[in-house]
C-alpha cells in the first residue's frame, strides 16, 4: 500500500465583500483607532453604532430605530455588519432589503413583521436531569417474542455509567437502545442521557483510551465530575418567528390523505395577528416566571428608501409594541419621493414623522489616504500582492470614480499580472484592467455622446 504525503490541507473561504469587517474597531473609552478591526475613518460613525451597540447590549433600546445616512460607498452596510461583530451570535441580526417586502404571496406588511419576529430572540433557562458518565457496560436483555415465531425481542438494557465520584447501574426502556445503537454507543464512550425525554447524546470517547491507538479519529473527553444522576441548567435560543411558524404549521395524520393534503398546500401562509398575540401572552407568562429572558436583537434595512408609504405607516405601529426589536436603516439618498406617493418628497426617501423617531448617524466620503488604506486591507484579505505604485494608481481611480470601483479592480488585474508571468500586480495591469471594465461615468459619457446609436 502506497502512503503520500498531503502537502497542504488549506480550505479556501469564500471572500465576500465585507469579509476584512471583524468589529467596529473602537478602544476601551469607546473612541475610534483611525485604522482597526478592517475598519478605515468613519470615526465619529462607528462611535455612534459602539454607543447603539452598548445600549442594545444592555436591552434599553428596544423599539428604537437608527439610520445611517451617506452616499453609495462610504459603509453604511460595512458598519451595520460591524455591530453584529461586535454582538455576538447570541444576539440575533436579521439583515434585509427594501425591495424584499415586494411578494405576489405575502403581503408587504406580513413580510416585515415576520423580519422583526425573527429579530427577537427568546432565551429559555431549562433545569434537566440527567444521567451523564463513561459507559462500562451495556447488556440488552432480550425476552421471547409476543408474537410468537424463534425470534427474540430485547425487553430492556442495562448500563453501566462511571463518574470520578462513582458508579451507576441503569435498566433503561428498549427505545434507548434504539438511540444507543443510533448514536454508535460502545464501552469507554462519554455519553448523558435526559431523564425525562430519554434523548442520548454522545459527548466522545474517555480520555483513559486516548493512548489505545496511534492514529485517532474520535474527540477524547474527560471524565465527568460529580455523581452520575445529577441536574444540567440548558440555555436554548429560540427567534419568535421560529415559535410562530411551529404554532402555525398544521399538524396533521400519519395516513396518506393527511400527507398530501399538507403537500398540496401553500408552502408559504400568513401568520395572524391573534396568534401571534397569543404567542406573546404565552411568552410574557415564561418571561415573568423567570424561566425565559426576552433578547430584542437588531433588525437591518438596508436601502430603506425603496419601502412605500405603507409600509412606512407599518412601521411606527410596530416600533410602538411592547415586543420590538432594534431597527437600523441604511439610505443612499438625499430628497426624493416617498415610494407609493405621486408629489411626497422627504429627506432620504421616509416621512418625516417616521423620522423624528430616529437617530441619524451620518456617514462621509472617503479620502484618497484612507482609500489606499482600505484597498491594501482589502487585497491582503483577498491574498493579493500589490506593487506600491499600483496601489497608488487605484486609490487615484476610487478618488476619481469610487472604491467599489477600485476594489472591483484587482481581481482582474491580478489576472492580467498573472498572464505576463508576474506574482505582483503593476500598475499597468490596473490600467489594462480599467481600459477593459469601465466604471459608471465614463459608461454614462459613452452613453451621452453615441446615445443614437442605442434603442
Amino acid at each position: 500500500m502506497q502512503i503520500e504525503e498531503v502537502k497542504g490541507a488549506n480550505k479556501e473561504q469564500r471572500v465576500a465583500t465585507h469579509s476584512h469587517i471583524r468589529g467596529l474597531g473602537l478602544k476601551a473609552d469607546g473612541t475610534a483607532e483611525p485604522v482597526a478591526a478592517g475598519f478605515v475613518g468613519q470615526e465619529s460613525a462607528r462611535e455612534a453604532a459602539g454607543i447603539v451597540t452598548d445600549l442594545i447590549r444592555s436591552k434599553r433600546f428596544a423599539g428604537r430605530a437608527v439610520l445611517l445616512a451617506g452616499a453609495p460607498g462610504t459603509g453604511k452596510t460595512a458598519i451595520a455588519y460591524a455591530i453584529s461583530q461586535e454582538l455576538g451570535p447570541r444576539v440575533p441580526f436579521c439583515p434585509m432589503t427594501g425591495s424584499e417586502v415586494y411578494s405576489s404571496e405575502v403581503k408587504k406588511t406580513e413580510v416585515l413583521m415576520e423580519n422583526f419576529r425573527r429579530a427577537i430572540s427568546l432565551r429559555v433557562k431549562e433545569v434537566k436531569e440527567v444521567y451523564e458518565g463513561e459507559v462500562t457496560e451495556i447488556t440488552p436483555e432480550e425476552a421471547e417474542n409476543p408474537l410468537g415465531g424463534y425470534s427474540k425481542t430485547v425487553s430492556n438494557v442495562v448500563i453501566g455509567l462511571k463518574t470520578a465520584k462513582g458508579t451507576k447501574q441503569l435498566r433503561l426502556d428498549p427505545s434507548i437502545y434504539e438511540s444507543l445503537l443510533k448514536e454508535k454507543v460502545s464501552t469507554g464512550d462519554v455519553i448523558y442521557i435526559e431523564a425525562n425525554t430519554g434523548s442520548v447524546k454522545r459527548v466522545g470517547r474517555s480520555d483513559a483510551y486516548a493512548t489505545e491507538y496511534d492514529l485517532e479519529a474520535d474527540e477524547y473527553v474527560p471524565l465527568p465530575k460529580g455523581d452520575v444522576h445529577k441536574k444540567r441548567e440548558v440555555i436554548q435560543d429560540v427567534t419568535l418567528h421560529d415559535l410562530d411558524v411551529a404554532n402555525a404549521r398544521p399538524q396533521g395524520g400519519q395516513d396518506i390523505v393527511s400527507m398530501m393534503s399538507q403537500l398540496m398546500k401553500p408552502r408559504k401562509t400568513e401568520i395572524t395577528d391573534k396568534m401571534r398575540a397569543e404567542i406573546n401572552k404565552a411568552v410574557n407568562k415564561y418571561v415573568e416566571q423567570g424561566t425565559a429572558e426576552l433578547v430584542p436583537g437588531v433588525l437591518f434595512l438596508d436601502e430603506v428608501h425603496m419601502l412605500d408609504i405603507e409600509c412606512f405607516t407599518y412601521l411606527n405601529r410596530a416600533l410602538e409594541s411592547d415586543i420590538s426589536p432594534i431597527v437600523v436603516l441604511a439610505s443612499n439618498r438625499g430628497m426624493c419621493t416617498i415610494r407609493g406617493t405621486e408629489d411626497m418628497r422627504a429627506p432620504h426617501g421616509i416621512p418625516r414623522d417616521l423620522l423624528d423617531r430616529m437617530l441619524i448617524v451620518r456617514t462621509v466620503p472617503y479620502t484618497k489616504s484612507e482609500i489606499q488604506i482600505i484597498l491594501d486591507i482589502r487585497a491582503k484579505t483577498e491574498g493579493l500582492n500589490l506593487a506600491p505604485a499600483a496601489l497608488e494608481y487605484a486609490a487615484e481611480v476610487g478618488v476619481k470614480s469610487s472604491l467599489r470601483y477600485a476594489i472591483q479592480l484587482l481581481t482582474p488585474a491580478n489576472v492580467m499580472a498573472q498572464i505576463s508571468g508576474r506574482e505582483e500586480i503593476q500598475k499597468e495591469d490596473m490600467a489594462e484592467a480599467g481600459e477593459l471594465f469601465f466604471d459608471a461615468k465614463k459608461s454614462v459619457a459613452i452613453l451621452q455622446s453615441s446615445g443614437s446609436n442605442f434603442l
